[in-house]
Order: structure tokens, then sequence, then C-alpha cells
């Protein structure tokens, strides 16, 4: 399982959680096989432009990614994604990567469908 993370560093598993998944500065992925991590690559966020973050969902899905983890998301890239089937996850108390990787593997993040999470109490 391939998992990207938007990030604000890159130090790989202790990359700070990006709050902002278009305008992080890198994308954290994470390869899982059963419940171990075998992988961690940091790629740097190419960036997006335009509204509805339409090129930031495209360059997530080049990723090729099994699932995403969130700290918020808009509905328009949310749903972006709900159309690409890319599962969706939000975390937004964890402050690093490995931490919500855990949370992830203990099925304790909530799955967000196409609602998107900005602006949405939690």
């Amino acid at each position: 399982m391939k998992i990207v993370i938007p990030t604000n560093s890159n130090k790989g598993l202790l990359s700070e959680m990006g709050a902002h998944f278009g305008k992080a500065n890198y994308y954290t992925i994470v390869e899982i096989e059963g419940n171990e991590i075998i992988n961690v690559e940091v790629v740097k966020n190419p960036g997006h432009s335009g509204g509805a973050c339409g090129s930031a969902v495209n360059n997530i899905l080049q990723l090729k990614p099994d699932a995403l983890i969130v700290v918020g998301i808009g509905p328009n890239p949310a749903m972006g994604f709900y159309k690409a089937r890319l599962p969706l996850f939000v975390d937004k108390s964890s402050q690093k990567v490995e931490e919500s990787i855990k949370k992830l593997l203990n099925n304790q993040l909530p799955r967000v469908m196409m609602q998107g999470t900005c602006g949405v109490k939690s």
C-alpha cells in the first residue's frame, strides 16, 4: 500500500504534516506491506495553480497512491479524489507522518468521502 501525506518538511517519517494539502512543500510517500513500513520517500510539491486545487489533485494522482492522508481539504479537491476512487483519510491531530501512519494502521483515522473537511469542525 502506497500512502501519500502532504508535509511541510523533508524529514521522512518525522516530516511535519501540512495543513493544506495543495500548498504543502512536499509529499511524503510511505509504502506499507502488511503492518510494516517498507519504504519512505519525499518528493517536492510541484505547486498548483488555478482554483479548486485541480492541479494539486493531479499532482498527487500522478504519484499513484493507494490512499491519501490530509489535515484538511476543501470539497472540490475531495470530490476529485472521490471520483478517482482514491481513499482519503483525515488526521487533524498528528504532528508527524509517523504518528499519522500508526493511526491509519490502527484504523483510527476517519475516511472522508466527497464533502471535504475545510470549515467542518472536528
